[in-house]
Formats: C-alpha cells, structure tokens, sequence
C-alpha cells in the first residue's frame, strides 16, 4: 500500500517528529521564560493564589452580569451556559502576530478567489488542481450562485481561521471558517474582563488594542455596498432569532456598530428591492451581515420551510441590489476536504508559497486514505466533512476500542464524509486551575475582515483552551474555554499596525 502521505493531491509541511513533547508558549525547555514573557512569568509568581480565586469569580460574575452565554442543545436541561473563562492572559509577540497576520491575509485571499473561480471560470478545475467532483458534488456547491457577481469579488468577508501552534515557528492552519463564524463577542468580552480585573498587570505591558473591531467590521460592511447603494449604506444584522446559540453575539455586534438588529419578518422585498420595517416607515437596506445558513435565508429559494428568512431576497442578490456577507454559497471554502487544496489555491491564484502550513489530512474517499485511516484509528483525530463545533468527531488516541470500532463503521458507510488528521501537540499555555497554574492546550482564531478598499486585522484573536487536563479539543461546545489574547505592542507598532 503506498503512504498516503505521498499521495499527489496531497500539499502539506511536515510535521515535528516528536509528537509528546509540547511546545510551552511561557516557559523553555531550561525553565526560563521565552524572552518577551518574563513580566508575565514574573507576575504569576508573585500573583497571590487567594486573590487570583477571587479574581477567577469576580470573571464569572461580571460574564452572568453581562449574559454572555453560549446555548448548547440536545442535551438536556438548561442548554444556556457560560463558556469558562481562564484569567491567565496569553501573550504572542509582535513578530509572532505579524508572521500570523501575513499568512491569514493570503490565505483569505486565495479563498476568495476560488470561490469566484468556482462559481464563474473554474480555470483551477480545468487546471486539474482541484477535482471537479469535489467541488460540483459537494452539499456546500450551490448553483444558484453560478455566474452571480458580488461586489468586489468577495464573497467571505469575516472569516475566522483557526491556527494551531506546535513550536517556535511552527504555526498550522487547522480549519477555514468562511461561512459565519463566531466567536469574536467573547474575543472583546475578554479583554474587556481582562482590562477590569488586572490593570496591574496590563501595566506591565504594551498591549495591542481589540477594542475597534466593531469599527473595522462596520467599515469593510460599508465597503461592500451595492452600487446602487446612493450615500451612506444602511447596514443590518440578520439573526435567526433569540435561540441561536449566537444569539447574543448577534445583538453585541450590531449594539457597537450601532447598526438595526433584524430577524426575517423585520425585511421585505418590493421593486427589486430589501427594505426594513421602522416605525417611520420602510427603509432601504444596502448591506446584510446575515448570521442564518445559506438554507434558511429565502423560502422561494431553498427551503420552503423556512420562516427566518426573507422570502425573494435572492432575488434581489442576483442582480445586485444588497449585499450579503458573507456570500451565499461560501461554505465550498470552508469544507474540510476542499481544506486539502488550499495551498495550490494559494500558488495557482497569487503566484506564491503558503505562508502559513496546512495539516496533513487523509481524505477517506481516496482508496490509500481510506485503508491508512481505518488502520490508524488509535492514531488520528476524525472528522465529519461537513462537521463542525467538534461535533461527531473522534480523537482516536483518547478513544475506546469499542468507540473506534463504532466509528469504523460511520466511514465504511460513507467514506466521502470523512477526512483525519495527526493528533497535533497544541502547544500549551499556563491556566489557572484549582490547585495552582497548570498547562492547557490551545488553539487561535483570528477574525479577518475583507472590504472592497483593503483586508483588516485586529492584533490578535480568540484563544480557545482545552480545559481538562489532556484534553487536545477547545471547542466550546465540548467543553473547552477561553482566554485573553495580547499581541505585545511596543515591537508590534514597528510591523505596520493591524491592517494589511
């Protein structure tokens, strides 16, 4: 059987060769701190453990006074619940932020160009780069969108990158988010927390503000407005409604820019046109950050079921008369296994080398993959293609034998529906936990705004933490947490700000 690691569609770095020893992001090998973090390890040294506890509630509190919660359902009993929150900052350097912010800027890029390839040209198909089946036979493809032009030619303009780091240098993109991700509310929430309960600590250190995402959200949305937008372009949030589990993400974002919060029945659809129900009567509506599924968004289109949309609004989206972000059908992107090709993306489209590395990924519909994977299942995390939030997949070295056998049968089933990877050394982080600091794995999802005038960044991101002692799965859903993330700005002023 050949190595499927040689495989010809495959395009991935390798990995470090020692898997068991995690890279610790304070500490060296030496017990020294990794230059740039000494005011840090100083702090937690002389940090009493008594304060730190009550520090730890006061976080808790402040959250359930804030009501930022994450809804989990399906299992049973209340599904509101708070996403724990750890009160041990994590600090990356300037250099570390401006490497990570070079990479997301040309991934994303290259992202967007393949979903205006692949719904116009498809000159990397005809390439023979990507596989016509993947992208034609795929749930995400929808051809309602061939042949759409968007404005600018963006069709992701939040999108949430999840980065994983394994050393030094080492930094990998684990998954591409391009269709709504979350995550950003907690991202400012933290800070904000941060900022509140430790402004001893933020003396210490020149930190690289968040506080403006808002802004540059608001500004790329208005970026993008149809070019029958005349004057300043009525921007709305589009939510499902109060029990999504975003929800309150929802209502933040549209609160700090100052933008209408609005569900389906709140639009309607005359002359071609979106307009808004006010108590002044309608009001033309330019640009839509939707957070409802490419599913659910226009009954005459899609679903017929669906009451949270806006029934002929993708009506109105084709022939260019509002805007929608993220762009229908953005959702072939971020499918884990057209995840594979994204470094020939990068090469085909901008004529460059991924900065940023992509995992090896075995895809169980190639024969190699297939047999590699049911015969490594001890080995490898699996996941659903379609998958998200950690949901439905396995972490084969935390498994049982009777779990993996189980799963065995779920990829023998439908082996297009599952790709695996190496289970990853996430490097670690110190997190305080009951009995002292304690290192935990994490993982980062920086958020990237696209506009029609420039891509933006703010420093830094939302780092998820695996809360449980060896646990390598951050998702909140399954248990994990966050933290604060500070990108150190006394170096990072020098690498030319945020935006790209």
């Amino acid at each position: 059987m050949s190595d499927p690691q040689n495989n010809q569609d495959q395009d991935t770095e390798d990995l470090p060769e020692d898997f068991a020893n995690f890279y610790d992001e304070l500490v060296q090998p030496n017990g020294q701190p990794h230059p740039g973090m000494e005011q840090l390890a100083d702090w937690m040294v002389k940090a009493p453990r008594d304060m730190l506890k009550v520090r730890q509630t006061e976080a808790e509190a402040l959250f359930r006074r804030i009501g930022i919660t994450f809804a989990v359902y399906g299992e049973g009993g209340d599904p509101e619940r708070l996403i724990p929150f750890d009160i041990i900052p994590r600090l990356l350097l300037a250099k570390e932020w401006a490497f990570m912010a070079r990479g997301l800027e040309q991934r994303v890029r290259a992202l967007n160009m393949f979903m205006h390839d692949v719904y116009h040209e498809r000159e990397i198909i005809r390439a023979g780069l990507v596989p016509e089946h993947l992208v034609l036979q795929n749930k995400s493809f929808l051809p309602e969108m061939r042949g759409v032009s968007v404005p600018g030619g963006i069709y992701t303009h939040v999108a949430g990158i999840d980065l994983v780091r394994t050393g030094a240098v080492d930094f990998y993109v684990l998954e591409d988010n391009t269709r709504t991700p979350s995550g950003v509310s907690y991202m400012l929430q933290n800070r904000e927390v941060m900022m509140r309960l430790f402004p001893d600590l933020f003396s210490r250190h020149q930190v690289a503000p968040v506080e403006r995402y808002p802004d540059e959200l608001l500004a790329s949305l208005k970026s993008v407005a149809p070019p029958s937008c005349e004057g300043d372009p009525t921007v709305v949030v589009l939510s499902p409604g109060l029990y999504n589990a975003a929800y309150y993400e929802h209502t933040f974002l549209a609160d700090k820019m100052g933008v209408e919060l609005v569900e389906g029945q709140d639009l309607f659809v005359k002359d071609n046109t979106v307009f808004m129900r006010t108590t002044q009567g309608p009001q033309r509506v330019d640009v839509i950050y939707r957070r409802i599924d490419d599913d659910f968004l226009d009954p005459l289109a899609f679903r017929s079921d669906s009451a949270l949309g806006v029934p002929g609004i993708m009506n109105v989206y084709r022939a260019g008369g509002v805007t929608l972000t993220n762009a229908v059908g953005g959702g072939i992107a971020d499918d884990k296994a057209i995840y594979m090709y994204v470094p020939k993306m990068i090469r085909f489209y901008l004529g460059e080398e991924p900065i940023l590395k992509n995992v090896p990924t075995f895809w169980c519909a190639r024969n190699d993959d297939y047999k590699y994977v049911l015969e490594h299942l001890d080995e490898l995390v699996v996941k659903e293609v379609a998958g998200f939030g950690g949901y439905g997949m396995l972490v084969g070295p935390a498994s049982t034998q009777e779990e993996r056998e189980a799963y065995a049968q779920r990829i023998k089933a439908d082996p297009d529906d599952f790709i695996a990877q190496p289970t990853l050394a996430l490097s670690t982080t110190p997190t305080f936990v009951s009995d002292g600091y304690a290192p935990r794995h994490v993982d980062l999802r920086p958020f990237v705004l696209v506009g029609a005038d420039k891509v933006r960044l703010v420093p830094g991101g939302l780092t998820r933490v695996a809360m449980n002692q060896g646990s390598l799965v951050v998702n909140s859903s399954q248990g994990g947490g966050t933290k604060d993330t500070w990108v150190l700005e006394d170096a990072f002023r020098h690498n030319g700000g945020a935006s790209c």
